[in-house]
Order: structure tokens, then C-alpha cells, then sequence
């Protein structure tokens, strides 16, 4: 039997716009008009997608309650630059998005930081240290 590829990673969202908005910050690409639709997605570099659904569209095919008690997944951006990690979670934060750890030295070696998406899902940023300022 063939081995099945992971082709996607999916979120249900509960503010489409907001949710893309969130993500472009970051240098996601998604089509013009996509803030209104129910399903958007976009392809990263190795070709794996992401897909965001709004609740009614997961709930028209799927019994689907928002999960309680915290998040279940998160996405890890690395940044070009430790002072690219403090430059990126800026312009989130500036754009009013929330902050759950700011930027700082790691012990593990990187440059860190997490916000949180519009749906509450953490989203980390991080270079490796030692790694020339632009």
C-alpha cells in the first residue's frame, strides 16, 4: 500500500478577512477578493498548502464544535534575521494583533517570539542566533 503524502494543513476560522490579514503580514499570498470567501488557500514554498475554512463551511459537510481549553496546533515562521524576528512581531503588534511572547534570546539558540492569530492559534517567529542583521 502507498504511503500517503501530507499535501495540507487546515484551520477553521471564525473571521475570514481578519484571519488573512493576519497571515499577509507574514508574506502569505491569497487571491484578491478572498476575505469573503468560505474556503481560501495558498501554497508554501515545498508545496504544502494551508487552507482556511470559515466555521459554516466545516459545519455544512462536518459536525464541528470550536475546540475549548486552548489552542491545538500552531505555525512556525523562521525569519531571516534575529532582527528580522523583532521587525515582523513589530508590524504584527502594530497592527493590532496580540503578542503571547515577545522577542527575546533563546536558550536553545534562536531569536523568539509568538503572537497569536485571530482564531487564538500561537504563531511563532524565529532565526537562528548568530545569523548577520540585514
Amino acid at each position: 500500500m502507498p504511503t500517503p503524502t501530507l499535501d495540507a494543513v487546515g484551520f477553521v476560522v471564525t473571521d475570514m478577512a481578519r484571519t488573512l490579514a493576519f497571515y499577509r503580514l507574514l508574506g502569505l499570498d491569497f487571491p484578491e477578493g478572498a476575505d469573503n470567501e468560505g474556503h481560501v488557500e495558498t501554497t508554501l514554498a515545498g508545496g504544502i498548502r494551508l487552507l482556511f475554512d470559515t466555521v459554516a463551511v466545516i459545519q455544512s459537510f462536518s459536525h464541528y464544535e470550536p475546540p475549548a481549553g486552548g489552542h491545538r496546533m500552531g505555525l512556525a515562521f523562521r525569519c531571516v534575521s534575529p532582527a528580522d524576528v523583532d521587525a515582523q512581531f513589530a508590524a504584527l503588534i502594530e497592527a493590532g494583533e496580540t503578542s503571547l511572547k515577545e522577542p527575546f534570546d533563546a536558550f536553545w539558540g534562536q531569536r523568539y517570539a509568538q503572537v497569536l492569530d485571530p482564531d487564538g492559534n500561537p504563531v511563532d517567529l524565529y532565526a537562528p542566533l548568530g545569523v548577520p542583521t540585514k
